[in-house]
């Protein structure tokens, strides 16, 4: 059963990560997306009541998480910017650790522990990658501008 549902989380951040390169939103657009995520949120966390014990927490983590990403998500296509952009990146980090985390809290002992480490240096090896992102992205705009300058 977790396994469907890491597929769904999966699949629902790369859509909202392609829907990031889109043209930008307008305002009703998007305070209707905004209104949108907000009803996803409250469904899938009123969904989550089924569970019980950790189950129950890993799934309330993957909704907010859901919840994070897509709103970060939303705002890189609402207002484009280098800014925005790791504000998606730095997101889905976040989200992920904290999956991974109530995850581990299945284990006991010294497996829980290795589980934990694990999860935050998967999380600093995903933080280090957007913003070498980030670093990456200002240098290519500056080489664009430097390019049209001397045409």
């Amino acid at each position: 059963m977790k396994t469907p549902r890491t597929l769904l989380f999966s699949a629902l951040l790369l859509s909202f990560s392609l829907g990031a390169s889109a043209a930008p939103l307008s305002k009703v657009d998007y305070k209707a997306a905004k209104s949108d995520i907000e009803n996803k949120y409250k469904a899938d966390k009123k969904a989550c009541n089924v569970h019980a014990d950790n189950a129950k927490d890993i799934c309330t983590e993957e909704a907010k998480g859901m919840e994070r990403v897509a709103k970060a998500e939303l705002e890189a296509n609402y207002e484009p910017s280098a800014k925005h952009s790791l504000a998606v990146h730095t997101a889905k980090a976040k989200a992920a650790l904290a999956i991974a985390k109530e995850k581990c809290d299945d284990q006991a002992g010294n497996a829980k522990a290795v589980c934990r480490k694990e999860a935050e240096a998967l999380y600093t090896s995903d933080m280090a990658k957007a913003k070498l992102s980030e670093k990456t992205g200002e240098i290519n705009n500056k080489a664009a501008e430097e390019i049209k300058g001397t045409r």
